[in-house]
């Protein structure tokens, strides 16, 4: 989690909660006056915008987003959807993150978690994605991913029995090693920057100087797809820790090799990467600069 969630831990709810009616009143209005002055995104067109941006064909897709960000969407979330898969065709597999976490993962409270039936936080794209297009979903009760393709099975066994969110059976850790691209849409890496717990993986977060993760760890309860009720127990980002994180400052360094570029999808600003690239940039960062997100410049 970012500074966004570390915000939300202290501020009190009826305060979010009236800051989040009035942000929605004021997207929901801006959106009505673009669709009132023809300002419409299609499908058509944003699979021309996508194209354009470099997605590719055949290249397997993990999504963040912000819906408003784009415009105004005929058709809302299951357009951009559409629009996604037809551009990475068939043979490729889409991911989304789907997490339920609003806050701190250490303040996430303990309840069930369905794979099923619990929702995403993520955003309208997300939840219209797990709902009605994924065909699996990971069962971590902090950073479950839905996948729909080929090799969705595949992406999302085993993630609940990593010890941490972002281990080498997790989605995400698949993601990067097997190669194909990282969107981010409207969002950047400081409130989106997933993968890069990942690479703190990698690397071993026991190697870090500071505790990323707290020593206890939390037990969930959680329901797989099959019915079947577990436990999972994982750790939990270290809230003084997540305050310190710089994730867009290692944005400059992504791009000088190469492994990143910024680029427009509908009305909204994004970041397209390389995958793989991705994590060996900073895993190569790391040892030779002491490079991290919370060391954007080096140690």
């Amino acid at each position: 989690m970012g500074v966004k969630s570390i915000l939300r831990s202290v501020v009190p709810s009826f305060a979010l909660d009236w800051n989040r009616r009035r942000k929605k009143r004021q997207t929901r209005s801006t959106l009505e006056r673009k669709k009132a002055s023809g300002q419409v995104w299609t499908k058509e067109r944003l699979v021309d915008s996508l194209r354009a941006a470099g997605v590719k064909e055949g290249a397997d897709l993990m999504v963040h987003s912000a819906m408003s960000a784009i415009g105004y969407v005929e058709g809302g979330p299951k357009t951009v959807v559409a629009a996604l898969r037809e551009v990475i065709g068939v043979e490729a597999n889409l991911l989304m993150p789907t997490s339920p976490v609003t806050t701190l993962q250490a303040l996430h409270p303990q309840n069930d978690f369905s794979v099923e039936e619990t929702p995403s936080k993520m955003g309208a794209i997300t939840e219209y994605f797990r709902k009605n297009v994924a065909t699996e979903r990971s069962a971590h009760p902090l950073e479950p991913v839905a996948v729909d393709g080929p090799d969705a099975s595949w992406y999302v066994q085993g993630h609940h029995t990593d010890g941490t969110p972002y281990g080498r059976n997790s989605p995400w850790m698949k993601h990067l090693d097997r190669g194909g691209q990282l969107l981010y849409v409207g969002t950047t890496l400081i409130n989106s920057g997933t993968s890069l717990h990942a690479v703190e993986d990698a690397i071993g977060w026991q190697s870090f100087s500071f505790p990323i993760y707290l020593e206890d760890s939390k037990a969930f309860p959680v329901q797989l797809k099959d019915g079947r009720n577990v436990t999972v127990t994982t750790k939990c980002h270290n809230p003084d820790v997540s305050n310190l994180r710089k994730c867009d400052g290692l944005i400059p360094l992504l791009e000088t090799k190469g492994t990143l570029t910024r680029v427009t999808i509908g009305e909204a600003s994004g970041l397209l990467a390389d995958a793989k690239s991705f994590k060996k940039v900073l895993l190569d960062a790391y040892q030779e600069n002491g490079t991290t997100m919370y060391t954007p410049q080096g140690s």
